[in-house]
């Protein structure tokens, strides 16, 4: 047998569609393009040509060359999306690492902020605390100093029956040690103008 003879299931498998549709086509075929051989129908080159023009059948070479093409150019179109996408993806990635730079920074200047603020919080609290023992320290002296002071008035002021014969010496002792006590009290009160300076100076 021919290899270019083919029967109804042959051509009927190899076009994709059923046995009826070819016998239907076989049917319209004039006898000389059909060969029958102990009951079966062998179809030749010609009949099968006829066959597949009257089903429009369009071989698979051609269809693979349309496929290959309408293919490359699909994937010429994707190429081209995916480059496009790509690069809007790499700006938006860029942009975004650099807003969380600029955010790293922010928190950065922000830390740094706090750190100052808590530094400050210390030195206030330490400064109130020296302001208050200064201020102790200055009603300790002033009261030394009342005390002092009313020492010496009784001492200027001699009651009638003291001896006018005084040692000139202790008299002098004694405002000697009342100068002392003054220089004393004027440095303290400098000291604490100069604290209080300080203190207002950093809340400015």
């Amino acid at each position: 047998m021919s290899e270019n003879l083919k029967t109804i299931k042959e051509l009927a498998d190899e076009l994709g569609v059923s046995k009826k549709k070819i016998h239907y086509q076989v049917s319209k075929l004039d006898s000389d393009l059909i060969q029958k051989l102990d009951g079966t129908i062998y179809l030749d080159k010609s009949a099968i040509t006829a066959i597949k023009e009257n089903i429009g059948y369009v071989s698979k070479t051609k269809l693979d060359s349309g496929a290959i093409q309408n293919r490359q150019h699909l994937d010429s179109e994707l190429d081209t999306q995916n480059t496009k996408l790509i690069h809007e993806k790499s700006e938006q990635i860029n942009y975004l690492k650099e807003q969380i730079k600029n955010k790293d920074n922010q928190i950065s200047v922000k830390d740094e902020q706090i750190k100052s603020l808590v530094e400050a919080q210390k030195q206030i609290q330490n400064l109130l605390d020296q302001q208050q023992r200064l201020a102790l320290q200055d009603k300790k002296l002033l009261e030394e100093y009342r005390a002092e002071n009313d020492n010496l008035k009784a001492l200027k002021m001699p009651s009638e029956d003291k001896k006018e014969n005084q040692s000139q010496e202790e008299v002098q002792t004694l405002k000697k040690q009342m100068e002392a006590l003054n220089d004393k009290i004027k440095g303290q009160e400098q000291l604490n103008n100069q604290v209080s300076k300080k203190w207002w100076k950093f809340w400015k």
